[in-house]
């Protein structure tokens, strides 16, 4: 059996040779992850065979398989080249754990991974640790053995400070594991599957006061996943928020800073109610929809009763500084007005809450309609020329043209950027929206998201969703952890600033290149972001020393 250490950042394609460069030592802070690969191939088909660690850190090491997930849908025909493959097929992507009983399975002549992950402890010593990571057969015989070398540095990842959100969609988890909504099961699931967003640096959550109006086709909708209550009595709206303190208690729990309402209007444009389900003289109906213009008067007053006692809710429950509202997503230059009447609505009540919402036209800021506009990663430039502060950007499927992503066919290193992206241009947001996203587009049907990864053929596969619904919990993906070790190099970066400024920090980060780091022009080798994240550590620890 051949084994092969090799980075985080290098994709295992099962049929086609491995060239990426041995990779046997790091180094990592006190507090991150740490994460590498055991590549391995037989030349004959093995079945039964057994994974064994041996380190001082073994207590904080996990081994996950990586797994091949199918992409039909894999890039638009305009798209840029900076892929590593455009044709459908098997992809590295999710990560499994290791199942002792069943074994690894040796495919002939297929290279495939194990990837090996570290949570440095935040007291641990300083200085080098071996972890060797052995492969055996039935009877103990070691078929392959490899050691990689890791270097704790003895300073402490700072806490993240940007705000960070990848939509959760809860009635995904209801929908797939065929459990009722907001069941013991339900909010079970959903406590596992924050826990896993937060872990990997995900500090802000969608919370769905009503069912949130995104990815709906226009007069279809999606199971009600409605976390506040309302009845309506002789014309008089009352509202009990018991399930949405529920939320908040699960979101305390699982380490949650902030709180993203779901938008009050919907998607393209707010020219229509969200689904709202109401108790009306005994029944239970959908009061509010598609069916409703977003200026009728009866929606209207619903929002200013409602928003008056979620107001107080958030007050009651200390939250006044965790919360953030929406009015409507990705709306178009045409829904000015539709947007203008929603926005006017709901802002003299919502006066001392921010208001985001990702919208790339820069009209809508000059209208003074939003303060926190979320421009997409390939329109930010105007907003930036203008010196807009606290900006936030986001991706999705329709940026794939030069700037950073994470389709399952890019290097992960147009998904490790990020991060470096985020600290030159100081931004203080990022949004996606796809955590798990487990239905085809326009939420028509659910999918098996271990068959279906580009939501029926409507976006790339990679980028409706981050996770796969485990049965036991969520099953992180390659993807996911690249994303994190982003998110680690911002933090890092903000460290390295502390000690050494932020325009020495930004002169090291470009140092030797032949244009600024940009959302759209940034290195392309993959080796460049191993090194340089082993510089910046190196720099930390040097200043540690000096100091």
């Amino acid at each position: 059996m051949e084994t092969k250490l090799v980075s985080s950042l290098v994709k295992v394609f099962a049929d086609e040779e491995l060239h990426a460069p041995v990779h046997a030592s790091g180094s990592a802070l006190r507090g991150e992850t740490y994460s590498f690969q055991v590549a391995y191939r037989s030349k004959v088909h093995m079945r039964s065979l057994q994974v064994q660690a041996e380190s001082e850190l073994l207590p904080d090491l996990s081994i996950r398989t990586v797994e091949l997930s199918p992409a039909n849908f894999v890039n638009y025909a305009d798209a840029d080249e900076f892929v590593l493959r455009s044709t459908p097929g098997l992809y590295p992507d999710p990560l499994f754990p290791l199942d002792a009983a069943r074994g690894l399975t040796g495919y002939p002549h297929q290279w495939r991974a194990l990837w090996v992950a570290v949570e440095v402890p935040e007291q641990v010593a300083a200085g080098s640790y071996d972890i060797a990571v052995k492969i055996s057969d039935g009877q103990g015989n070691v078929l392959g053995e490899e050691t990689f070398k890791l270097e704790v540095i003895a300073a402490e990842l700072p806490e993240q400070r940007l705000l960070h959100t990848e939509w959760f969609h809860v009635d995904c988890l209801s929908t797939y594991y065929k459990t009722g909504v907001f069941s013991e099961r339900h909010w079970e699931l959903i406590e596992q599957y924050i826990e896993t967003a937060v872990k990997h640096g995900m500090n802000m959550i969608l919370t769905p006061l009503f069912t949130p109006p995104l990815d709906t086709e226009i007069g279809g909708e999606r199971p009600t996943v409605q976390l506040v209550d309302v009845e309506r009595k002789s014309g008089v709206y009352r509202f009990s928020f018991e399930r949405l303190k529920r939320w908040v208690e699960v979101c305390n729990r699982t380490g949650v800073k902030y709180l993203e309402f779901s938008h009050l209007f919907t998607q393209w444009g707010a020219k229509h109610a969200p689904k709202i389900m109401v108790d009306v003289d005994g029944q239970h109906i959908r009061l509010f929809g598609w069916e409703t213009d977003s200026r009728e008067p009866e929606y209207t007053a619903f929002v200013t009763a409602f928003l008056q006692e979620l107001v107080q809710f958030i007050e009651d429950n200390s939250l006044t500084d965790r919360v953030f509202f929406h009015v409507s997503d990705e709306p178009k230059p045409e829904d000015l007005d539709t947007y203008r009447a929603a926005s006017e609505l709901v802002k003299p009540i919502l006066k001392d809450f921010p208001i985001i919402d990702a919208l790339s036209d820069f009209e809508f800021y000059k209208s003074g309609l939003i303060e926190q506009p979320i421009p997409a990663s390939n329109d930010i430039q105007p907003f930036l020329d203008n010196g807009i502060e606290g900006l936030w950007t986001y991706y999705c499927c329709a940026q794939y043209k030069l700037v950073s992503n994470r389709f399952f066919h890019m290097p992960s290193s147009r998904n490790r950027v990020l991060g470096m992206q985020l600290y030159k241009l100081n931004l203080k947001g990022f949004l996606h929206w796809g955590y798990n996203f487990w239905y085809a587009q326009f939420s028509k049907y659910a999918i098996n998201p271990f068959q279906v990864t580009d939501a029926g053929g409507g976006f790339p596969a990679g980028d409706p969703f981050l996770v796969y619904p485990g049965e036991e919990g969520p099953i992180e993906s390659i993807r996911l952890e690249v994303l994190t070790e982003a998110l680690q190099d911002l933090r890092a970066l903000e460290l390295l600033e502390r000690k050494l400024g932020r325009e020495a920090v930004v002169a090291m980060l470009e140092e030797g290149l032949e244009e600024e780091i940009t959302l759209s022009v940034y290195p392309r080798e993959t080796e460049w972001y191993i090194q340089k994240r082993e510089q910046i550590n190196t720099m930390i620890r040097d200043s540690m020393m000096n100091a």
